[in-house]
């Protein structure tokens, strides 16, 4: 019985996204079509847009009513496991790896471009009330939105509150809790979150000239 490695292959790409942008032509005379065959059918059952050159694992979960749409930039990568609700918007060449899970609430969620999610971030933009004189789950949700800058990086099983703007070329550390802003290059860590450094003081790291 010979070995099914296309299968295979699409699940490496499935869970490790990143390599689709550097498949060999070989490779991508099948997985271009699967992909727009793949993205077809998300943009045919859910309000759903994708830029050119996109890849969307079939294994990620994509929900999307009219007016609570998902539209994004081109060259987006969204992996397998993911939990998408919208409203959500991204910028050009984002990434979502494995297990991540986003809710747009009422006010939606956007990403700035170049920014890269690792595995098992949550984002979760609304709240539901918590008067004590009615169970929690019978009372209205309030949503404020959630805002991430450009060339963010965010560190894997992190978490992002309703109402938190992130600054661009911020780095959110592993596991942190990010309740409250995060200022333009900033590094943060830690539950609660606490500021630890700023990128423009790591040049070994640095992709910009220090500004200010």
């Amino acid at each position: 019985m010979t070995p099914d490695y296309r299968t295979q292959h699409k699940k490496r790409l499935s869970w490790m996204p990143w390599l689709y942008f550097s498949l060999k032509d070989k490779h991508l005379a099948w997985a271009r079509p699967w992909q727009q065959e793949v993205q077809a059918h998300f943009s045919a059952v859910e309000t759903v847009r994708f830029g050119d050159n996109c890849f969307v694992a079939p294994e990620s979960e994509l929900f999307a009513e009219p007016g609570r749409d998902i539209v994004t930039g081109k060259q987006c990568m969204i992996a397998a496991g993911c939990f998408l609700h919208g409203p959500i918007t991204l910028g050009n060449e984002v990434a979502i790896n494995h297990g991540c899970s986003f809710d747009g609430g009422a006010q939606g969620i956007v990403i700035g471009d170049q920014t890269r999610i690792a595995n098992n971030v949550t984002i979760y933009a609304f709240n539901h009330g918590m008067a004590p004189n009615q169970a929690i789950y019978k009372q209205k949700s309030h949503s404020c939105g959630v805002r991430i800058g450009k060339d963010v990086w965010i560190g894997a099983q992190a978490g992002i509150v309703d109402g938190v703007t992130i600054g661009d070329h911020a780095v959110i550390g592993m596991g942190c809790i990010v309740s409250k802003d995060v200022p333009d290059w900033a590094i943060v860590v830690g539950n609660p979150m606490r500021i630890v450094g700023d990128r423009r003081e790591k040049p070994e790291l640095a992709l910009f000239p220090p500004q200010g």
